[in-house]
């Protein structure tokens, strides 16, 4: 797969490690830069804070969003993804643990691109990351950003 950047906004540290390893397992080598929190995914994003006068070329192929996240929670992160004029076009998969309609029904009315529900068995959760991988980063063609 190419070096496309993945966005993953996760706080809960063994997660990401799991979703760097399911990755990893599955060989996909692209970069992972990871937010700590809602607030961190946004500065990312739009290059201001910590990030500010990053590029908009810097920008990911993919977001892996969680919706419990401290700060600013996913749906915010989303709901903001989609206000911004060089990030609106994202592809952003909701990755969460949550099974709740109300989290389901949020994320897509708010423009997430795909909602998967984290399994907890580790093989299906590498499984699901192998096939999000595939999707997402080689068969998806992307719109442009801007």
């Amino acid at each position: 797969m190419n070096a496309k950047v993945i966005l993953l906004v996760e706080d809960n540290p063994d997660d990401v490690l799991l979703t760097e390893r399911a990755l990893r397992r599955n060989n996909i080598i692209n970069t992972v830069i990871v937010a700590h929190d809602g607030q961190e995914a946004i500065d990312f994003l739009t290059g201001s804070g910590a990030y500010a006068g990053q590029p908009a070329e810097n920008l990911p192929e993919l977001v892996l969003l969680d919706l419990k996240l401290p700060k600013v929670g996913g749906l915010e992160v989303l709901r903001a993804i989609r206000a911004n004029e060089l990030t609106h076009r994202l592809p952003v998969v909701v990755l969460t643990s949550s099974a709740e309609e109300r989290d389901i029904v949020s994320s897509y009315d708010l423009g997430a691109n795909s909602y998967i529900r984290k399994p907890v068995d580790f093989d299906q959760f590498v499984e699901a990351v192998r096939e999000l991988g595939l999707y997402w980063l080689v068969l998806n063609q992307s719109a442009p950003l801007h």
